[in-house]
């Protein structure tokens, strides 16, 4: 064990020196990295095939200029990304963000979870991810189909639908997926599986948009069943508005819990009997409004400005939906005293190191985001399926289908943790189980 132990902390310091300016990433690798010993001290012929070391350098890494004209007629200039991390398993897939934070440090540490996410799902799909410093919010329709548009032109190069597979992610919803698809269409003709979250007349995915929201809860469901806890009566601190939120709060309510809040980056509300999902909706996807709009409309809400892992309030389980490092450990340790039993991630890496550390201290149930939001890409995959064979599934078949994929991967990181040491660990599990089907597939190709 000593020797693979000495072995991954030179591989961190590597990526270290390597990458000093990409925290996001380097974040993202340490978390793997701190679980995964276990593995090596146990095959030896991964270290020997340097498969660390090739796994956490992307295949290809892309930048590009974004030139756009907005509706004042001036050109605007942006960064575009794409980062390639891994095909051993299948095409490159991952989705793209469009939010001024984006960087290529963020970009590479969403593709770097992304391997494992998408090996954990089952599915033939190798791990990607993408998006730009652009910002959606306050742009016209036109100038939003303008940019996708210039933002194609030079990604269209590098995609297809058996060797890389764009998605949304934050920024990024139906109507700039029907933008970038118009335009590879226009570039490189009809390849419907060339985009997953397409909308359904020109070849989407009945329940993809509800399919990370509802994976998230069909992943609690299980966990909690597992520790022989269940979700009937439960009541649910949920952050962000969009789509894994709204839908993660709307499939816990089926399953009899009450979920208390909402957020957005300006502030959140608490409203004690409950969410109202219709309003919800009806201010985020309609009338794309902030939660102080919700609070306005909605008698028994309260708003309140700042995080809402800073509210006082009592509550049994915690959906961090919004963004990364959303908990850090102070705030996790505010969340551990006010009695919650589990932490379930919709978002990608929303709790810190310092938070991880707080939730396992306090023996919480913790479902990692790889696993947790692994629904999404899940039904992406299977959107790509029904492109390739020119059917449309119904949304019990998908949803249903959803449901046993979330299932089986909480079992697979189970199964991990046990194997290799770890007992009811989901994190270690969760990484475990996604890293050894990759390093397999690499040394079966010789790579």
């Amino acid at each position: 064990m000593s020797e693979a132990a000495a072995y991954i902390a030179q591989v961190k310091a590597q990526l270290m020196k390597r990458d000093p300016n990409q925290p996001e990433f380097q974040e993202a690798v340490a978390n793997f990295l701190n679980t995964i010993t276990p593995v090596f001290a146990a095959h030896p012929e991964y270290q020997q095939a340097a498969i660390l070391e090739r796994l956490i350098e992307p295949e290809r890494a892309l930048q590009f200029q974004v030139a756009w004209q907005d509706d004042q007629g001036h050109m605007q200039v942006n960064r575009g990304f794409r980062v390639q991390f891994n095909s051993a398993i299948g095409p490159y897939k991952g989705g793209l963000r469009f939010h001024p934070s984006v960087n290529l440090s963020i970009v590479k540490f969403l593709g770097f979870e992304q391997i494992f996410k998408n090996s954990l799902t089952g599915l033939p799909i190798g791990g990607a991810k993408g998006g730009s410093d652009f910002d959606p919010k306050g742009k016209s329709d036109a100038e939003i189909m303008r940019f996708c548009q210039s933002f194609m032109l030079e990604l269209s190069k590098y995609i297809g639908p058996d060797l890389d597979v764009p998605a949304g992610d934050i920024g990024v919803g139906g109507r700039e997926i029907g933008y970038l698809y118009g335009m590879y269409k226009r570039l490189r003709g009809s390849e419907r599986g060339v985009l997953t979250g397409k909308g359904l007349s020109y070849g989407g995915s009945l329940a993809r948009t509800e399919a990370t929201g509802y994976g998230l809860i069909y992943y609690l469901d299980e966990m909690l069943k597992h520790n022989d806890q269940s979700l009937a009566g439960k009541k649910i601190l949920a952050s962000g508005a969009g789509n894994v939120a709204i839908y993660a709060i709307k499939k816990a309510q089926e399953l009899g819990a009450t979920v208390i809040s909402a957020s957005d980056s300006n502030g959140y509300v608490l409203q004690a009997d409950g969410i109202d999902l219709a309003k919800l909706q009806e201010i985020k996807e309609v009338k794309r409004g902030r939660m102080s709009d919700y609070a306005a409309a909605e008698a028994a809400a309260e708003y309140h400005a700042g995080s809402l892992w800073d509210a006082e309030v009592a509550y049994d389980i915690a959906l961090p939906c919004a963004t990364q490092n959303e908990i850090d450990g102070v705030q996790a340790e505010r969340l551990v005293k006010a009695g919650v039993i589990a932490v379930a991630e919709g978002a990608n890496m929303p709790s810190t190191p310092e938070a991880i550390k707080a939730y396992q201290a306090a023996g919480l149930l913790y479902g990692p985001a790889k696993a947790v939001n692994a629904g999404g890409v899940a039904v992406s995959a299977l959107e790509m399926s029904q492109n390739s064979r020119r059917t449309s599934d119904s949304f019990a078949e998908v949803d249903a289908e959803l449901k046993q994929i979330m299932i089986h991967l909480f079992q697979a990181s189970v199964d991990a943790a046990k194997t290799y040491g770890t007992p009811e660990d989901y994190l270690a599990g969760a990484n475990i189980a996604g890293f050894i089907k990759v390093a397999d597939a690499m040394l079966a190709q010789g790579w």
